[in-house]
């Protein structure tokens, strides 16, 4: 990955992004449940649509992260989880720094103890099947929000922003999400 100046300030807060950004500052409006024990962060992104299945998220967590929050797109799906304990240590260990879910997760107790981010729109108990890669590395639209590889997300209780990098570029796979 090539260094990429970030637009986000260290230490700096949704609430202090959003001020000094402006409208720059894309504030996703899904209503995302914070699940992991890292729950404020700073990092650039790689996106990955992934519906129905959580192999590519596997794909994905076994790669280096290099401090990197995987964001998916599930469709919103709450039935089946992308993503639980087991691949969230994986991406742990492979030098990712979280993960946002636009569907659900599962094992939320393990995730709770984990110095992981992961933020989900619900959790129940029940995994994805597998049967596909989804799409990786191409822009997706969360709740109005576009998020493409190499933007930047910040994430606190306030909520998550969104900032488009200098040098960020994606190709269009995706459909409205709401």
């Amino acid at each position: 990955m090539a260094p990429v100046h970030a637009p986000i300030r260290p230490g700096e807060s949704t609430a202090d992004l959003c001020d000094r950004l402006g409208p720059l500052a894309r504030v996703c409006g899904a209503p995302l449940r914070a699940y992991g024990g890292l729950r404020q962060a700073c990092a650039p992104v790689a996106t990955l649509r992934a519906q129905g299945s959580a192999d590519g998220v596997r794909a994905w967590l076994e790669q280096p992260g290099e401090g990197r929050i995987l964001v998916i797109d599930g469709g919103g799906a709450p039935e089946q989880a992308l993503l639980g304990d087991r691949l969230a240590a994986l991406g742990l260990a492979n030098g990712w720094r979280g993960a946002i879910v636009h569907g659900a997760v599962r094992d939320v107790a393990a995730l709770a103890a984990m110095d992981f981010a992961v933020l989900a729109l619900g959790a129940t108990p029940r995994r994805a099947a597998g049967g596909g890669a989804g799409t990786p590395g191409c822009a997706l639209e969360l709740a109005g929000v576009r998020v493409a590889p190499g933007d930047w997300v910040c994430l606190d209780r306030d909520g998550v922003v969104f900032v488009s990098a200098p040098r960020a570029r994606g190709t269009a796979c995706s459909a409205r999400r709401p």
